[in-house]
């Protein structure tokens, strides 16, 4: 029996249609995008111009706001150093307010300015994985130049509320980013509605290429400057030098697209599998909780906690099955999870914690499998447990 992949939020496989249209790329279509003085070059640089606005119309921005970087991991850094490292930022304060359930990628580059002397306000979520946002409110002084909160978790798929957070930062003066990483091309976005000044995403969670993403910067009401991580050439309005991915870049416009024209039915499809896979194991099983907000959450997402069951022990036991017990980026770090133990969850539930994420490809059949196996796997788990 084939694996069924089961990992989406992991990473997603390249659509056929995506790779279609980054084939020429490789090939015939080869030129450097900053190569203008000849064919060669024209060519990619139009095709990076065509993505630029394929991107930007997914979320609402003009195309002169999107930088193309080498993922979210890149464009989160970006956002939150370079914003620190503007000298006009740097002049109102140093203070950087974030939620104790980002990703790394915002986490880390956070935890890196505090030990340079940076204030860092890590907020809390409730047992659901929900910001309080009236704390965000408070937490603001005229110290803060910076609020960073992503807008779907990558483990528990919880869903922040952008335009209300978005609305309290434009009322305090304060910038906005969020990590988009998981909602974008799932989840409608709106720039100028929800009021973000910074957006991050990558291409290989939307069934591109890896190794390529943007970051959205705002140029009016406000101009957000950024400072530089990169240097060398001044490629990207200065932004972010480098020779442009021009294959992965297409590979991203041709996702994006994809997404915004599938996104209603598609993930509507995919939330009446997550249903059917959470209904039939939780309907067989005693003992199992669901991780997170049971509605305010992404329709491909799932975590669930089974009682007197390790959930590596539940993965090695379905070897067919592609699933996660831990975020992917931080598999390497032999430890239980930050994000459901910032939702007060003992470390029993959290070892026995699984993540389903369902996509594009995911078929009933294939549901209908894995809900079976999880349902034989825990009970022989269970059962082994008590003798």
């Amino acid at each position: 029996m084939s694996t069924i992949y089961l990992d989406y939020n992991a990473t997603t496989p390249v659509d056929p249609r995506v790779l279609d249209a980054m084939m020429p790329f490789f090939s015939n279509r080869f030129g450097n995008a900053s190569s203008r003085h000849h064919a060669y070059g024209c060519d990619a640089a139009e095709a990076v111009e065509a993505v630029r606005g394929q991107v930007a119309s997914v979320i609402g921005a003009d195309p002169r706001e999107i930088v193309f970087t080498s993922g979210a991991t890149e464009s989160n850094n970006l956002a939150i150093l370079g914003v620190a490292g503007a000298p006009m930022y740097a002049s109102k304060g140093n203070h950087i307010i974030t939620v104790a359930t980002e990703h790394r990628s915002v986490l880390d580059p956070c935890e890196h300015l505090e030990r340079k002397g940076y204030q860092v306000t890590w907020l809390g979520v409730d047992s659901q994985g929900c910001l309080n946002l009236q704390h965000l409110a408070d937490a603001i002084t005229d110290q803060t130049i910076l609020v960073s909160v992503m807008h779907a978790n990558n483990e528990i798929g919880v869903l922040h509320p952008l335009r209300e957070i978005g609305a309290i930062c434009k009322e305090r003066g304060v910038l906005f980013h969020t990590d988009g990483t998981q909602s974008f091309g799932k989840e409608p976005i709106d720039v100028g509605s929800f009021g973000i000044d910074l957006l991050s995403a990558s291409a290989h969670k939307i069934y591109g290429p890896k190794g390529v993403g943007f970051l959205y910067l705002r140029r009016r009401d406000p101009h957000v400057r950024c400072e530089p991580l990169l240097h060398g050439g001044g490629h990207e309005r200065g932004l972010r030098s480098g020779t442009l991915n021009v294959p992965g870049i297409v590979g991203m416009g041709a996702a994006a697209t994809l997404c915004s024209q599938e996104m209603a039915a598609e993930q509507a499809r995919i939330r009446r599998l997550r249903n059917r896979l959470e209904r039939g194991i939780c309907s067989a099983l005693d003992g199992v909780h669901v991780n997170g907000h049971p509605e305010r959450r992404l329709a491909n997402t799932t975590n669930l906690s089974f009682a007197g069951v390790d959930g590596d022990d539940l993965m090695k036991r379905m070897p067919g099955i592609a699933v996660s017990s831990s975020s992917a980026c931080t598999s390497a770090a032999l430890q239980p999870s930050y994000v459901l133990g910032a939702l007060g969850c003992d470390e029993e539930r959290i070892r026995g914690s699984v993540r389903f994420s369902l996509g594009r490809f995911t078929t009933a059949a294939e549901i209908g499998i894995v809900v079976a196996s999880v349902v034989e796997s825990v009970k022989a788990l269970r059962a082994t447990t008590r003798s």
